[in-house]
This record gives C-alpha cells, structure tokens and sequence, in this order.
C-alpha cells in the first residue's frame, strides 16, 4: 500500500468513527425518555399555560443531561420570547419546581415538594382537633365523592389539605362544598384560584348550609332577570357595568321593589330624557323615604305630584294672582 493509499484508508476510518460516534448519540437519544411525575398533571398542569409548560417540560429535559439553563438560550431553542420565558421561569419558581442556582436553574424534584407540603407531623391531639375526627367521615365521604366526580379518582394529595381548609375556613357543609365544585366544574374553571373566589363570594353571602346556597342562586336568578328587563326597556346596546348592577342590587334587595316599582321610574327616566342610573336611582330612593312600596302607591303619588304642579299653572296665570299668593305657592306645593 502506497503513501496515497495510506492517507485515503486512514480518512475513512476517521469518517466512519465520526458517523459511530453520531450514530451512538442519536442512538441514545433515540431510546431515551424524560420522566414526568403525576402528581405534575394532577397539581400543575391545569393552571399552566401552554408555553409555560413547554418551557418547564423542556428545562426538565436539560437538566437529565447536567446541561447549564439560561433564559436566553431557552427563548432561541423553543422560539418564544425573552420575556415570555421569564414570566414562565418566575411562575415555576413561585411553584417551588425551580430554583435559581448561581450559574442558572435547576429543576426540583416534584414528589418532594409536595411531600414536604403535605407533610405536618402531629404528636398530639388537641380538643378542636377530636371536635374535628367527629366531622370526618362526612368530609371524607364528601372528598372522596369530589375525587371520583371532578378527577377520576386520581385527585393530587394536596387538594385533600385544600378542600379540608376550605371547610374549617368557610363553615360550608358537605353539600355546598360539593355544589362548589360542581358550579367551577361547569363554568370549566376547575383550578384553585378560581374556586377560592367563589367561595369567598358565596361566604361573604352568608352561605353554610345547601338552603342558603339555593336562596342565594334563587336571589341571583330574580337580579339577573331584573338586569335584562332594565337593559330591555332602556334599549341598552351594551351590558349593565358593575356600578349600574350595584343600582340595581340598591333597589331590589335593600329597597324591596320590585321590577313594576322599577319599570315606572324607568318610564318618567325616558319622559324626561334623562336616561341615567343616578337619576332613576334618584326616583327610587325619593320612595322609598316616603315608604311607596306598591305600584299603586307610587301612582297615586305621582298623580298627586301632577295635581299640584297643575293647581300651581293655574294660580300663576289666574287673574287673580298675587305677589301673596306667591309667596303660598310652596305651601301649596308640598302639602
């Protein structure tokens, strides 16, 4: 074998130990898996966007490989923007599933954090903790009908602690807790967030047991069909805003009317082209201090009203009128 010969054999086995080389890395890679815990689609996955959990899915992936993170280098990889990735690193921080090292991040174990959440030794039992053990098997009975209902049975631990703070939190009965999930269940909001508001609503309502829940959706439903006929007959293009639905919580419930009470101050509102709240509210209040409180009784008022405005035309343009008689018109007026 000749020098050339030589050279041309010794570049091929170069070649093909490079192409062995790629072809055992891809090998790898190929074969490889990254593991994702349940609890992660049981407790994260839900309130997660969809680039925050590619951003996390892909930082787990790294890390398997010791490889250094940085955001930078993560928003050209999956082609997001810079502070897109940083919103997205933040939010899994505040999650506990990341921690900022000194050269970048590292990815938390998602098992142990939750571990470490849940786990709260008690050495002993205090009184409210044995009032507690005589309340349990309805909360179990009613967790356990939330797990199989909302979660197929594979709620995450963590929900357990919640849904028990919820109880000693709001007084809620069985039913009502389970009416609250089924009412963030059907509005498809089914994350923590979005259930605490709820019950901080139906609390601050004054709900504990299933009757108050059923006259608070009875109260809710009336309002909601008093805020369409407003809308209605006042030929609104828009929805009622939460000052006008304030108005409307005014007159319903603290004053009593009802929609025929309402429906004529609408009506003298449109007369006049006045069509604003703060002067129907005006109206409503006006009787509701003179203790109006049918249809009839604010009828006969306004009648009488017109009464004495027509009596008052007449004096003026009478004859007969006086700078005295003037001076009575108030009298007259509001006698």
């Amino acid at each position: 074998m000749n020098n050339g010969q030589l050279f041309i054999a010794t570049v091929r086995l170069h070649i093909w130990g490079q192409y062995m080389k790629l072809y055992q890395s891809d090998k790898s890679l190929l074969f490889s898996s990254t593991e994702i815990s349940d609890i992660f689609f049981t407790e994260y996955l839900s309130e997660a966007s969809g680039d925050f959990i590619k951003v996390y899915f892909y930082m787990l992936f790294l890390s398997k490989y010791n490889k250094e993170i940085k955001i930078n280098d993560l928003s050209k990889t999956l082609s997001l923007d810079f502070k897109l990735v940083q919103d997205a690193v933040k939010y899994w921080e505040d999650k506990n599933l990341l921690v900022k090292t000194p050269t970048g991040y590292s990815v938390s174990n998602v098992q142990e954090s939750e571990l470490l959440k849940l786990y709260t030794p008690k050495l002993t039992m205090s009184p409210e903790d044995v009032e507690k053990n005589s309340q349990s098997q309805y909360r179990a009975s009613a967790i356990e009908n939330i797990n199989n209902q909302f979660f197929s049975g594979v709620m995450s631990p963590s929900w357990y602690n919640d849904i028990d703070l919820w109880f000693s939190k709001y007084g809620f009965d069985e039913q009502v807790m389970l009416a609250l999930f089924n009412y963030c269940h059907d509005n498809r909001a089914l994350h923590r967030n979005y259930i605490q508001t709820v019950a901080d609503s139906w609390s601050k309502n004054n709900i504990k047991t299933f009757n108050d829940l059923d006259l608070y959706f009875d109260k809710q439903e009336k309002r909601a069909i008093v805020k369409k006929n407003i809308a209605k007959k006042l030929n609104l293009s828009r929805n009622l805003t939460a000052y006008d639905e304030e108005y409307v919580v005014k007159w319903t419930e603290n004053y009593g009317f009802g929609m025929d009470i309402i429906e004529v101050a609408l009506k003298k509102a449109s007369s006049q082209n006045v069509i604003r709240f703060e002067y129907i509210d005006k109206l409503l209040t006006d009787w509701k201090e003179k203790d109006l409180r049918t249809e009839q009784e604010v009828q006969t008022y306004l009648q009488s009203v017109k009464d004495k405005d027509k009596k008052v035309k007449q004096i003026k343009n009478s004859s007969n009128y006086t700078q005295g008689t003037f001076e009575n018109l108030d009298a007259l007026y509001y006698n």
